[in-house]
């Protein structure tokens, strides 16, 4: 089975300008592409921006999907033959939505976008709507892919799902700031050793809206060794070799018969009820919207 190089593309954003956002993007999915990468992940809000102070002022520059930011990416994938996601804030004219969402474009074009689930009362979250879509795996001709956004890698679960869905990797697009840096540390490996799935998270670097961002990007392989850490602060584009067919074999065996370990298929579901009982009062989003 071939092996995938993957880049992350840590980097800074300007608010509110998805013009100058796409030409940033395009020239460094070139970039990354130049490297050998056939799967190009950037940021949560790369698109955007993410200190917004209204549900109206994120509206103004959020974008249907597919839409002209996905194109424009597309056309680069397609010129390039490579894939890219990305953050962006969706709108959904059907049902008035504001969505913290990655879109996920190919060589053919637009293919799928992902809602954030898990929504921090801090930027433009305190404005978005709960991602309402069941989480899936993309293939993209060998590698099985899933997608989580920001504070989505704080709950085990999603990763979980993932990995049962059939991903090799995960990618994380986030935005962490200063206070966040206990998760820039931990997730990345903690996800990819419980679900043995390569795991990347792709966070920005700059100053918005009174928080600076760390930057501190990390790839993990599926034994849960970080492969590589971006620097805090600056710029860059890394990259990760992902093993499908290793990702697959969740049997290690270390001495057979007498110490093996699978934590995938070894589950007993069964005893995890509380897990997905209905809380009493459901998430809905917060006030601010």
């Amino acid at each position: 089975m071939t092996t995938w190089t993957v880049a992350g593309v840590q980097m800074d954003c300007a608010l509110a300008d998805p013009a100058a956002n796409v030409r940033a993007m395009t020239a460094r999915l070139a970039a990354a592409a130049g490297r050998g990468a056939k799967l190009v992940v950037f940021p949560e809000c790369a698109l955007t921006g993410y200190g917004f102070e209204s549900r109206a002022a994120a509206l103004a520059v959020a974008e249907t999907l597919p839409g002209p930011a996905t194109d424009a990416i597309a056309r680069e994938c397609a010129r390039l033959g490579v894939w890219a996601v990305f953050g962006l804030l969706e709108r959904d004219d059907r049902t008035g939505g504001l969505y913290n969402a990655a879109a996920l474009v190919g060589p053919a074009g637009y293919v799928a976008s992902y809602r954030k689930l898990h929504l921090p009362c801090l930027g433009v979250d305190r404005f978005t709507d709960p991602g309402d879509r069941p989480l899936a795996v993309h293939d993209l001709g060998g590698l099985k892919l899933g997608i989580n956004i920001c504070f989505d890698g704080g709950f085990p679960e999603t990763a979980r799902v993932l990995t049962i869905l059939g991903a090799d990797l995960v990618v994380l697009p986030t935005n962490w700031a200063t206070n966040a840096r206990k998760m820039a540390e931990l997730v990345s490996a903690a996800r990819a050793w419980e679900n043995h799935i390569y795991y990347l998270a792709v966070n920005r670097v700059g100053d918005e809206a009174g928080f600076t961002y760390l930057g501190l990007s990390s790839a993990a392989d599926y034994l849960g060794n970080v492969v590589h850490w971006a620097p805090e602060g600056r710029e860059e584009i890394f990259t990760l070799d992902v093993d499908p067919a290793a990702a697959r074999r969740k049997r290690l065996v270390h001495c057979h018969g007498v110490y093996e370990i699978d934590r995938v298929n070894w589950r007993r579901p069964e005893m995890y009820g509380p897990l997905v009982a209905p809380q009493p009062e459901p998430f809905t989003g917060h006030q601010n919207r």
